[in-house]
């Protein structure tokens, strides 16, 4: 049986969850009553409350195929952090209003950028 569940494989799956939920309010939020003052930061809102989800329910199951499901979600999010993070701050005019990846997370304490790094290492060093 996989360890990516147990122990603090456990919290960091309730910490996905936090995030799949904030991000979820945030963005239906966002999307219903002020879509037209940032539609790409929104989206991307939106976006990322997607992978959250998904990586949350996948590590929360950690079978084998789930696994590969969390390794290829919190890749995007890995990545989705880092392009938007650098583009919010080379260019700010595409977000006159904030995702949960920009500026790295800054709005978030910085946990979108660190959560991604901490969740591969985990699911590489629990591996069967």
């Amino acid at each position: 049986m996989s360890e990516v569940n147990r122990g603090f494989g456990r919290v960091l799956v309730v910490i996905y969850a936090i995030f799949a939920i904030a991000a979820t309010a945030r963005s239906v939020v966002q999307l219903a009553t002020r879509f037209s003052e940032a539609p790409v930061a929104y989206l991307l809102s939106a976006g990322a409350a997607i992978v959250y989800i998904v990586a949350a329910i996948a590590l929360a199951r950690g079978d084998r195929t789930s696994r590969r499901v969390a390794t290829a979600a919190i890749t995007v999010e890995l990545i989705g952090v880092i392009v938007v993070g650098a583009i919010s701050l080379i260019l700010p005019e595409y977000f006159p209003r904030a995702t949960v990846w920009s500026a790295f997370g800054r709005g978030y304490l910085f946990i979108p950028l660190v959560l991604p790094v901490i969740g591969l290492w985990w699911l590489r060093r629990s591996r069967d």
